[in-house]
């Protein structure tokens, strides 16, 4: 992570370490544009620190599972079922928690992992603040950058798969935000724009 992106989120970890020493568990999560570096910096601030980690990636609904009309509503692709009982709730009750992660580019789950119970838990990616995941986020952090910015870094990112980004994938999520305006409730809103991630 650049210099400059680990000095515009120092008030993150720094709010972030305070969870992780406290007594009880708790959440954090990063929401936000896709190639805005959310995953960035949940992996800072997870070197940093002693939690655990888990990425939205992996509780997407296999495409049978979805309900027909999922695109016309943010977030329908997501198991927030799953990742709340599976995951968020046991690690709330300082439980271990055990799940599968869905690969969607193999269309399957993974073996099963365990995460420990730590004091904090950050929950990382698109969605993390829908409300339908309907968790108590201690902390909630959006980062977001330029369209411009996003597309410059998604075509380095993704290569020959940036169309379906371009064409599904981020009007999809700008839909979530413009519904849910998740920004609107969190702690810390970071604009990477003139960072490097």
């Amino acid at each position: 992570m650049s210099a400059l992106l680990s000095e515009a989120a120092a008030p993150v970890l720094a709010a972030a370490r305070a969870l992780a020493a406290g007594d009880a568990p708790a959440l954090l999560a990063i929401d936000g544009r896709c190639g805005s570096g959310k995953s960035t910096l949940a992996a800072w601030l997870a070197a940093q620190l002693p939690c655990n980690l888990v990425h939205m990636d992996d509780f997407y609904l296999p495409p049978a599972a979805r309900r027909p009309d999922w695109v016309q509503h943010p977030g329908a692709n997501m198991d927030f079922a799953r990742l709340r009982e599976e995951v968020l709730a046991p690690l709330l009750a300082g439980q271990p928690a055990r799940y599968s992660a869905y690969v969607c580019r193999l269309g399957r789950r993974e073996d099963a992992r365990t995460l420990p119970p730590r004091a904090l838990t950050i929950v990382e990616g698109s969605y993390a603040l829908h409300p339908a995941l309907s968790v108590p986020f201690a902390c909630k952090v959006f980062v977001t950058c330029t369209p411009d910015c996003q597309r410059l870094r998604l075509q380095q990112r993704e290569g020959e798969d940036f169309a379906a980004f371009a064409q599904r994938w981020i009007p999809l999520e700008e839909g979530y935000l413009a519904a849910c305006t998740p920004e609107k409730a969190c702690d810390f809103v970071l604009d990477t724009t003139a960072l490097t991630v």
